[in-house]
């Protein structure tokens, strides 16, 4: 029989290689201890990773496509491959649906999301790689932009430090990664609390998830949320909402919106996505 240090050894080795869904905040630690890019590579599968870098969403996607591949170069993947899609027909290009088909884990990098989506919604390279994320058969992990695309709708653009209004949020079409959610990222470095109220406000069927900066809520094969990082991830549950003014507010008049929950979950944290409840692994 095994000894109890082996098995412990062995569990944390499973835990560490099962195929997950990283929502991070943007700007994580790609100098120092690198915990939430070190995650993404272990749950692809350690050294023996084949990773694809997305940057499309990027204006400039040689530069930011480069430097993510030194990244997990150093870190010692496998193989690191730049999916440079610059036209929406290098979302129907065989060698990169091939790469697809056979790696272990595709990053998303931050951007514009509406230029992400603009180039790869609905072609057969993305819809792929939808469809490993969900089967669980890779990791996805998406960054910034990268992380605002995983709803069926996602955070387009607008403002901050305001109430909530109308006026505050840009909403379009996500990638339906994870169809249920709606993001926001950068939280509360750049002040978007109303912004995500709002958002929810529209949509309070979707559960609102806004992540900081050097952040990740990680989404697991068990239906839970683990959180990562430094900083918080902020929570909006609307299922019980009561009573909101979105339909009928004009503009940016105030929003009103009544019985939401809020959590917010720090490093360690989790978050049951069946009962809807949060609890820590300490």
């Amino acid at each position: 029989m095994f000894n109890t240090e082996i098995k412990t050894q062995i569990t944390a080795f499973a835990q560490s290689t099962k195929n997950a869904i990283l929502v991070i905040g943007g700007a994580e630690d790609k100098i120092h201890g690198r915990e939430i890019l070190q995650t993404f590579l272990n749950r692809s599968g350690g050294s023996e990773a084949v990773i694809g870098i997305v940057p499309c969403a990027s204006r400039e996607p040689t530069l930011i496509g480069d430097r993510y591949q030194r990244i997990f170069s150093d870190m010692r993947a496998k193989e690191v491959r730049i999916l440079d899609v610059r036209e929406r027909s290098g979302g129907e290009d065989s060698g990169y649906l091939k790469f697809v088909n056979e790696c272990t884990g595709i990053f998303l990098t931050g951007g514009d999301q509406l230029r992400l989506c603009g180039l790869l919604a609905e072609t057969p390279l993305m819809n792929r790689i939808v469809e490993r994320s969900q089967k669980q058969e890779i990791s996805l992990a998406g960054t910034s932009a990268g992380a605002a695309v995983m709803g069926e709708h996602m955070i387009a653009g607008g403002s901050s430090g305001e109430f909530p209004n109308r006026a505050l949020v840009d909403l379009a079409m996500g990638l339906s990664i994870i169809p249920e959610v709606l993001v926001d990222q950068h939280f509360y470095a750049r002040n978007r609390l109303a912004r995500l109220l709002s958002a929810v406000a529209s949509h309070p069927n979707l559960l609102g998830i806004g992540i900081d900066e050097d952040t990740c809520a990680m989404f697991e094969s068990d239906n839970t949320i683990q959180i990562l990082g430094r900083g918080t991830v902020t929570i909006i549950d609307a299922r019980q909402l009561s009573y909101t003014n979105q339909p009928q507010a004009l503009g940016s008049e105030p929003l009103s919106i009544h019985n939401l929950k809020l959590h917010v979950l720090a490093h360690g944290d989790r978050y049951d996505l069946q009962k809807h409840q949060p609890f820590t692994s300490f």
